[in-house]
Parts: structure tokens; sequence; C-alpha cells
């Protein structure tokens, strides 16, 4: 049935389609029905929400996703048709009951997702099978397998591409930008891409937005990486892995991190990517997600599944007890960054955890003696060389650097006793920040005066909450002192 367009200009953050209510009874479709949008031999699945009164019959709304694939404005028409279920919907229901997907199986799901055939409700089911009956290695393989190659993929010239990730939990830990800017001094190329925050305090890609823009495309990210050896981009824009990206959305939905998801994401946008060498950071502790035991499964799990795609893969434990660095926000992470970097008053722990982690890439890569890794990374960063490359990168991507300044309303934590910092919940840390406005206020945050194991004496401030809106500064101070996130 032909469709008029009234108004596109709705952001769903997936491909929604408006339905005026007289016209869904005509043609049978209800509320999350699936449907084929098409227009001069352009198609796409979109997912069917109704309306009563905003349009008339014969007008449809559509979201910015579907105006931009279709390449459609407002008075244009379009064709509606009525798809049934997919396939993958029937496939699904087997890991309910635990049984094993076959590699054909998991790619139609994976495509479906990627296709957005399959509603948020069907892939909910999808992660909570593999969370409840898990998967065996060979499954793992073919999730990483599907998950690589329904997307876009970078190629390379060299065969010495590196990156690094970290499963993540922490607040703060925003090592990426100085260990890329040391490790493409010293000449390793690292296309690195990462994401925004989806319940943490910011993403990477967040915090370099502070300084420079980061939805790079691929030609794009290419120029800046032949310029510099190194990119800081946010992977949301490269359609590396898209279905990835779906699948971790409906994860923090229902709050559960299947492993085998997990390892498939990490290494799938790995591959997608065009890395070779690769180095994985799994923090541990009371407040990460992993605990040791769950750690060191993790890391065997990810020697040989990436070793199956001939992936040169090295996996370090890190303490995950506290936050590493002071600031949680994107600006205030920036700060912490920039203080490493400059070489001004930088945060110790954020400083030791990025030269390690520079010092085994380039180990890796052979731009390091074995066991000279740590030294030359220090070399460079000493230098004030860590520093030009970064600043060279935030400028090849159209930034530069400034003077960052955290939110304008602020209060200080003060000790009510004295004592020694015995836990900081992370958790808690993260969630006050995102109280105050974070990350879409890219300048709210706090700021940890003090990390486990230092004394402290009643009436010092032991973090700072900064905020945009004074409105959001007093929920996250009520928050805070509720909770009680640093513990004497």
């Amino acid at each position: 049935m032909r469709f008029r367009i009234k108004s596109f200009k709705i952001g769903a953050g997936k491909p929604i389609v408006f339905v005026h209510k007289t016209d869904a009874k005509n043609l049978g479709i209800h509320v999350g029905n699936r449907v084929e949008l098409s227009a001069d031999g352009k198609r796409i699945i979109a997912v069917v929400d109704l309306v009563g009164n905003y349009f008339e019959p014969g007008e449809i709304g559509v979201s910015e996703d579907i105006a931009r694939r279709l390449e459609t404005k407002s008075g244009d028409s379009i064709n509606l048709t009525f798809i049934p279920a997919p396939q993958s919907t029937r496939i699904i229901k087997k890991k309910l009951t635990c049984q094993p997907y076959a590699k054909r199986e998991l790619n139609i799901i994976i495509k479906d997702i990627v296709n957005n055939a399959i509603t948020e409700a069907e892939i909910a089911y999808f992660i909570s099978g593999v969370y409840h009956c898990g998967m065996s290695e060979e499954e793992t393989i073919n999730l990483t397998d599907a998950i690589y190659n329904n997307g876009q993929k970078i190629s390379w010239s060299s065969n010495k591409i590196a990156d690094k990730h970290s499963i993540g939990g922490i607040p703060g830990n925003r090592t990426t930008p100085i260990v890329v800017s040391i490790c493409a001094e010293a000449g390793v190329i690292m296309p690195k891409t990462s994401s925004r925050a989806i319940t943490s305090a910011a993403g990477t890609a967040d915090v370099i937005e502070t300084l420079t823009r980061v939805d790079l495309s691929i030609k794009e990210l290419k120029k800046v990486v032949k310029k510099t050896n190194a990119c800081l981009a946010w992977g949301g824009s490269l359609g590396l892995a898209p279905a990835d990206d779906k699948l971790i959305q409906i994860e923090r939905l229902i709050n559960l991190d299947p492993e085998p998801q997990l390892i498939a994401s990490i290494l799938a946008k790995k591959l997608a990517a065009g890395s070779k060498y690769v180095l994985i950071d799994i923090p541990y502790g009371k407040n990460a997600k992993a605990t040791l035991s769950k750690a060191k499964r993790l890391k065997k799990k990810f020697l040989k599944i990436g070793g199956h795609f001939g992936l040169k893969i090295k996996v370090i434990l890190t303490d995950g007890s506290q936050i590493i660095g002071n600031g949680i926000g994107p600006v205030l992470e920036m700060i912490d960054i920039l203080k490493v970097l400059k070489r001004e008053d930088s945060p110790k722990d954020l400083e030791d955890k990025s030269l390690k982690m520079a010092g085994v890439i380039m180990e890796m890569t052979g731009n390091a003696k074995k066991g000279q890794g740590i030294k030359k990374a220090k070399e460079i960063l000493e230098s004030g060389k860590a520093f030009r490359k970064f600043k060279e990168i935030i400028e090849a991507q159209g930034g530069k650097i400034k003077t960052l300044k955290p939110g304008k309303f602020s209060q200080g934590i003060t000790s009510l006793k004295s004592g020694k910092i015995k836990e900081i919940d992370g958790r808690s840390i993260a969630h006050t920040a995102r109280l105050a406005g974070c990350p879409s206020d890219k300048s709210a945050g706090i700021y940890i005066q003090k990390h486990i194991g230092e004394k402290i004496s009643k009436g010092e401030i032991i973090a700072t909450i900064y905020s945009e809106s004074n409105h959001k500064l007093r929920e996250a101070i009520e928050f805070f002192n509720e909770f009680n996130p640093i513990k004497f």
C-alpha cells in the first residue's frame, strides 16, 4: 500500500514507522509488527508504532534511520508491506531449551538482527537463552564469525594493525587515548574505534568528543590513520559489527551479559577493524565485572577463540577493585588524560596502567624489544612526543587541544570522620555522575580526591560533584549521601 510521508524528523535510534490507527486496522497490523518500506528500489524493514491524531489516514511518519536509508523526504510517496515473522524467531527458541545452534542458524539470527527483522523482545529471548544455557566453543566461534561477517570491514595494506580493549565495568580507566598516542608515536598502526556510554558515565568516544569529532566515515578514518598512524573514532558511525550494538542495547535493558556474546562481540569488532594484534584488559575484583576465577576463564577463551581467527592476542588481568584516575565524566576524564600526556601532576594509577598496556602492545608488534616495552613507552611519554602525537590525531579529526572546564555548579563532599578508605563502589560512583548529567552534559561528573588505602581527615573533601544544572547536582548529592560509595 502506498503512503505519503508527512514528517520524518523523528530520532528513534532504530527504524520505526508511525502508522495511523485506521490504516493499521485496514491492513491488520499492530504495534511491534514488522513491515517492509520501499522507495525507488531501496528497501528497509521497520517496526510499527501507531498514532491517532498527528497523521491523517494515508500518511505515515518515519524515523530518521529510514529517511536516511531510503533517501526520502516529507511529501514523498513510499510503499508499505506487512511481512511475517522471519525464520530466526523459530531458531531462537532452540537455545531456550538448551539446544545448540548450527553455524547457519547463528548467521540467520545475526543477519536478521542487523536488518531489523526481529523485535527487541525476540533479541532479548536470544540473549536470555545464551545466558541460561551457554555456548560451546564452536558456537562462540560461529557467533563471532556471524557478527563479523554481517557488517562493514576495514582492510589495510599493513599486517601490523594493533588494538586494545577493556571488558569495562571500571569508572575512569581511560587508558585508550594515552596508549594509542604512545604506540602511534612508536610506529604502531592503531585505528582505534570505541563506544559511547550506555550505562556508564562516559565511553571513550564521549571523552574524545570533548576535543574533536569522532563520527568518522571509513574513508575519513583511513585518511587520519595514514597521516598519524592512529585515530580515536566512534565505532557506531562505521557500521562495523552492527549486530553487536543492538545486542548490547538489549543486554543493558535486561541486565544480562552472556559470556559467549562478550567474547564474540569484542573479537568480531577487532576483526572488522582489520586488527592483527589485540591486547585485552580484564579487570577483576569485588566491584568489577569479573571475579579472579572468571577473569582467568575468560583469558583462556579469548586466547583460544582469537587464535582460531588468526589474531595475535595478549590478555592481562588487572586490579578492578576501584576507579582508575580521578575524574568520572567526559570532561573530567579528558582532564586526567591531558595531565598524563602533558606531564602535569598526572594520576599515577592511570599513567602506570597506560604505560604497561602500551609497553605490551609495542613488544607484541615488534616496535620494542621483549622486556623493554614499558621503558620505551615511558621515554615517549616523558619526552612530550606522546602529547604531540595526541594533538596531531585530534587535529587530524578536525578538533584542537583546548582548556576544559568542569560543570559550573559544584559541591565538595566532606568526610564526616578521619580514617583510611577501604572501598569505592564504582557502580554507585558512575550512577552519581549520570545523575549529575553524564554523558550528555560533557562537563558533568564526579572528581575523586582520595583512593583506597589513602588516609583522610575529618572535614576533608573526598570527592567533588559537578553539573550544568543545579537541580541535577542536588539529585547527585542526595544519591551519593544515601548510598555512601566511598567507605572507610
